[in-house]
């Protein structure tokens, strides 16, 4: 699955369509994926594999859907045909498994402040892989972000004497996914539709040989297996949402909306669901904050010499 905070490979820079419509649905896509912790909660009585399987089941229906109405599946086979884009398919379907179930957990066990925090981390952690696996050369600002990002972190080791590992495990699956998506010329719903079609077997069976009260869609009360089913347009729609504002916007701008949803997610925690927010959790926070302002500046310096 293409991320939130991760351009979806495939995605033109910019493309015919109204710049407006293109913030609104921006807007609309990310503020979807900031406030998911609200539908995981609401399906928190449900175990996080038994979510997470319910979500790669309704996804791969509703993506069926939408690439049969499209007329698309023929795409779809000449993907398939392509075992270098399974392989690199296969591994990214692993890693955004591996990050949703991290997400669904730490939602449902207090942690929504982890969550944001590993989504505000994310581009600095983009931007690292990109020197290490790329070979692309950091700038000066660039650097400084990483060095306060780097020293929040370890701000909270000394001072809790525990790492943010669910804030790392998200940025760093988030971060690599997106790596790998970069290999594959692949349309964003047709490796979403492949991704989550080579989870869907694990899925099956994990929900088929489940032995938990929830497991069995028979003995769920109506609300809540309507909700497990909303699982697929949860995930699918603000992708939708995101692909469309990428084709009327630059991708450049549209990465500065990607902070609305890390910051909806904290909000949400601080008023909503009353997480402790500790002076030492908001110093690593600043740190982090004051790193993304030395990113954006970075970024809208090389917005300006494009356009120079």
């Amino acid at each position: 699955m293409t991320t939130p905070f991760t351009p979806p490979a495939g995605v033109p820079a910019a493309a015919s369509g109204s710049p407006a419509s293109g913030w609104l649905l921006g807007l609309g896509a990310f503020l979807i994926w900031g406030f998911f912790p609200i539908y995981f909660k609401a399906v928190d009585t449900v175990p996080p594999l038994e979510i997470l399987a319910h979500r790669v089941i309704w996804s791969f229906v509703l993506l069926s859907l939408i690439i049969s109405f499209q007329g698309g599946w023929g795409r779809v086979c000449r993907t398939m045909a392509n075992w270098y884009t399974v392989l690199v398919l296969l591994s990214t379907s692993v890693i955004i498994a591996l990050s949703w179930l991290t997400f669904i957990w730490a939602v449902n066990n207090g942690h929504i402040l982890d969550t944001s925090l590993g989504y505000y981390i994310n581009p600095l952690i983009s931007v690292l892989f990109g020197m290490i696996f790329f070979g692309e050369r950091l700038t000066r600002l660039q650097w400084t972000a990483m060095g306060l990002a780097t020293a929040g972190v370890l701000l909270q080791l000394i001072q809790i004497g525990t790492l943010p590992l669910i804030a790392l495990v998200l940025a760093v699956t988030f971060a690599l996914y997106g790596m790998l998506r970069k290999k594959v010329a692949v349309d964003s719903l047709i490796g979403l539709l492949v991704e989550t079609g080579l989870l869907l077997p694990a899925a099956l069976g994990l929900l088929f040989f489940a032995d938990t009260p929830t497991s069995s869609l028979v003995n769920n009360p109506l609300s809540l297996n309507l909700l497990l089913i909303a699982g697929g347009v949860v995930t699918t729609v603000p992708l939708l949402c995101f692909t469309a504002s990428a084709n009327r916007l630059p991708l450049s701008s549209v990465g500065f909306l990607q902070y609305i949803a890390p910051s909806t997610a904290f909000l949400l925690a601080i008023f909503c669901y009353n997480e402790s927010f500790s002076p030492t959790r908001g110093i690593t926070f600043l740190f982090i904050w004051v790193a993304l302002v030395f990113f954006s500046i970075d970024a809208l310096r090389r917005m300006g010499k494009k356009l120079n």
